[in-house]
C-alpha cells in the first residue's frame, strides 16, 4: 500500500503546484474571455494537460520519491548472505515474469512491509523492510517479492497513473465548472472571477478529489488480488498464503510512523465506509481468494 500512498501524495503535490503557477501567471483569463463565458473546450484541454501531466510526472519520479521517503538503500554490492539471497531471488522472479532486473533495496522499519514502484517494467524498484526480513521465513519473503514483481510485470503503476490522470482531469474540470456557476449565478460576478469562484473551486476540488479517490482505491484493491495470484504462480500458493498469514499477525501493530500507518502492505482492517478508501483488500479475503484458485 505504501507505493499507492507515495504515488497519490506526490501526484496531489505536483498538481497543486502546477495549478498555483497557472493561476499566478494569469492563464485563467484564457478560460474566461472578457469575464463572461466559461470556455469549456479550453478548460478541458488545460485540465487534461495538468491532470495527466501531474500524474505521469509523479510516476516518472516515483522511484526517487520512494527512496527519499523511506530511506531505502539500494543494494549495489551484496554485503552479506541475506542481501545476496535477496538479489538472486528478485532476479529469478523477474526472469520468470519476463521483466528486466529491478533495483533491490532495504529500508529500516520494524513493520513487515515491501513495495515496488517505477515508471517502466524494465526499470523498477523493489524494496523490503528490515522488519519483513526479520519476521518471515525465506519462502514467505520470496512470496512477498513475487507479489511485488508481479505488480511490476502487470504494469500496475502505469495503469494507476492513467487512472489517476483521468480522475484528476475530471476533478479539475468539474470543480471549476461548479466554481464558475456559483460565482456567476449566486454572487452575480459579471467580469473576471470573485472570491466566490476561488473558494467554491477549492472546496469542490477537495470534495470531488475525495470521492474520486474511491475509484483509484477500487482499482488498487483489484490489482492486489492479481498480484497475489502472480506471486502464487512464482513461488506456489502455499508460500503466498503463508506470507499473507504472517502479515495478518502484524496488521494492527502500529510500527510505521503515524502518517504511514494506514499504508502498509497488509492494508489494515477498516470496515464500513472506510473500506472504500482502502488500497488493499482485507487479508482474509486475499487468502480466501488464493485458496479458492488452488481448489
Amino acid at each position: 500500500m505504501k507505493r499507492v500512498f507515495l504515488f497519490v501524495a506526490t501526484n496531489l503535490a505536483i498538481t497543486a503546484v502546477l495549478f498555483f503557477v497557472w493561476n499566478l501567471v494569469g492563464m485563467g483569463s484564457i478560460l474566461d474571455e472578457r469575464g463572461v463565458d466559461l470556455q469549456l473546450g479550453n478548460l478541458m484541454v488545460f485540465c487534461l494537460i495538468f491532470g495527466m501531466g501531474g500524474s505521469f510526472l509523479s510516476l516518472a519520479i516515483s522511484k526517487w520519491i520512494a527512496k527519499r521517503t523511506t530511506g531505502a538503500v539500494v543494494i549495489e554490492q551484496p554485503r552479506n548472505p541475506t542481501e545476496q539471497w535477496l538479489l538472486e531471488t528478485v532476479r529469478q522472479h523477474a526472469q520468470a515474469a519476463g521483466i528486466g532486473m529491478p533495483e533491490v533495496a532495504i529500508y529500516e522499519s520494524p513493520d513487515p512491509n515491501a513495495f515496488a514502484t517505477g515508471a517502466r517494467r524494465n526499470s523498477a524498484l523493489v524494496a523490503v523492510s528490515t522488519g519483513l526480513l526479520g519476521n518471515m521465513r525465506q519462502e514467505e519473503v520470496s512470496a512477498v517479492l513475487g507479489h511485488e514483481v508481479s505488480h511490476v510485470a502487470n504494469g500496475d503503476m502505469v495503469t494507476l497513473a492513467l487512472i489517476q490522470g483521468v480522475v484528476n482531469t475530471f476533478v479539475f474540470f468539474f470543480s471549476r465548472v461548479i466554481g464558475h456557476f456559483v460565482d456567476r449565478v449566486i454572487f452575480k460576478t459579471e467580469r473576471g472571477y470573485g472570491m466566490g469562484y476561488f473558494i467554491t473551486t477549492i472546496v469542490a476540488q477537495i470534495v470531488l478529489g475525495i470521492l474520486a479517490s474511491i475509484i483509484v482505491m477500487a482499482f488498487s484493491r483489484r490489482r492486489e488480488f492479481r498480484a497475489d495470484a502472480g506471486g502464487a504462480r512464482l513461488v506456489g500458493t502455499g508460500a503466498m498464503v503463508g506470507a499473507l498469514e504472517r502479515l495478518k499477525r502484524n496488521v494492527d501493530q502500529p510500527h510505521l510512523p503515524e502518517q504511514l500507518q494506514a499504508f502498509g502492505i497488509s492494508g489494515g482492517t477498516r470496515a464500513g465506509l472506510a473500506r472504500l478508501f482502502m488500497s488493499h483488500p482485507p487479508l482474509d479475503e486475499r487468502i480466501a481468494a488464493l485458496k479458492s484458485r488452488a481448489a
